[in-house]
Formats: structure tokens, sequence, C-alpha cells
């Protein structure tokens, strides 16, 4: 099933700068996608405009088949949250909520969730990545690749059918980078999510199923495999 495509996606800036030029691709469920290029070349670019966090200024994003040129802010960041989850270089946790509070941000923002149950599925997820000794830990006491994946925890908590992440591995050493990108993988072949990485690593982009090449804003290459 199609999870996301971008129909002729341009990105301008208003000083005339092109971030982003005519680009269609489409993302199927279960894919681990990397997204790869020089830099400047518009990885980051894309990444938003696909995670819906900026608008294209041509061209059209579809998520799960519905069209979101036309929707309201709000509505905008209800889908998001909903269906979308978000991994920076920098872990952006809160520093005074301990680990597992920060995992609860997302689902208490939402409010699908009852307290108990919203607890019980942010323990599970910082559980299955190693992390259930370090749930009362504030961000400062944890390593740097605790960090990471505590981001990671936050963003799968509101169960996201699409995971973005944006040089997640930028500021680790090769052994935590590597962890990272083996969970992406496991996310994307057991739970069948669909994960897009921008990332500089060559190595680690060749752990992934599917490279997409950037230079100058376009895509000159899209390797599967």
């Amino acid at each position: 099933m199609t999870l996301l495509s971008a129909e002729g996606v341009t990105k301008r800036l208003a000083e005339g700068v092109t971030l982003v030029s005519d680009i269609s691709l489409s993302i199927e469920g279960g894919e681990f996608v990397a997204i790869t290029g020089p830099s400047g070349s518009g990885k980051s670019s894309l990444l938003y405009l696909l995670g819906l966090l900026d608008r294209p200024s041509e061209g059209r994003v579809l998520l799960e088949g519905r069209d979101t040129a036309a929707l309201p802010a709000p509505e905008l960041a209800a889908l998001r949250l909903a269906r979308l989850g978000f991994v920076f270089q920098f872990h952006f946790l809160l520093p005074e909520f301990s680990a597992l509070d920060n995992v609860l941000i997302p689902i208490r923002r939402r409010g699908a969730l009852k307290p108990a149950a919203a607890e019980a599925r942010a323990m599970a997820l910082l559980d299955a990545l190693g992390l259930a000794e370090a749930a009362a830990k504030l961000p400062e006491q944890l390593s740097g690749g605790m960090r990471q994946r505590v981001a990671i925890a936050r963003a799968l908590a509101n169960d996201p059918a699409l995971l973005l992440a944006d040089e997640p591995t930028g500021n680790l050493d090769t052994r935590n980078a590597a962890a990272v990108f083996d969970i992406f993988a496991r996310l994307a072949r057991e739970d069948g999510r669909a994960v897009v990485v921008v990332t500089h690593d060559a190595e680690l982009a060749r752990r992934t199923t599917r490279r997409i090449h950037l230079v100058d804003g376009r895509i000159v290459s899209d390797e599967c495999g």
C-alpha cells in the first residue's frame, strides 16, 4: 500500500532560491529509505516536505491517499501527531523531564489514551528499546546513544505509520549509530512502518532497502536492494 507520495513537489524561498525541484516519489509501508546527497542538495528540505512540516511551493504531498496541500494548520498538526514520528540529529528531549515523561509528551498531546494506558505504552516502548531501567532518569543522566533511543521511543509514542529522521546519527559514535540503524531496520521489517532517514553516511545508507540520491534539489538516482 502506498503510504506517502509526492507529486511534482517544488520548494522555493521568497528570495527565489529553489531547495527542491519537481520531485515525485512514492513510499510504501515497510520500506526503509535513505535520502542521501551532498551538503545543500535539499535532503532535509525534502524530508520536511514529506513530513508535512513545510508546504511545497508547487505540487502536493499525499499521506495515505489524502491530499495535505489545502489542510488548515491545526488539522495538519493533528495529522502529523497521529500518523508521523520524527527523530532529529539533536534529540530535543526536555531536560527537566524523565525519559518516561519525555515519551509521554506526544501521547498526552493527542489525548487518545487514559493516563494508565498512556504510561503503559510509554514504558513498553522504552522496554523494547532497552531503556526500562532508565525510565526515571533525566536526559543528562543518559549517554548520547540512550538519549537518541529515548527520542526514537518518543517518535513511536502514537504508533505512527511513517517515521522520519534527519541525520539521527550525526552526534553518535560508530557503535551507537549502527544500533540506531538496526532499530530503524527492525521497525520497517517487523512492524511494517515506513522509515525515511536523511544521512550523509554512505555506509549506513547501504543498510537501508532503498536509497534516494539528491543533487541540487533533484533526484538523480533511486535504487532498491
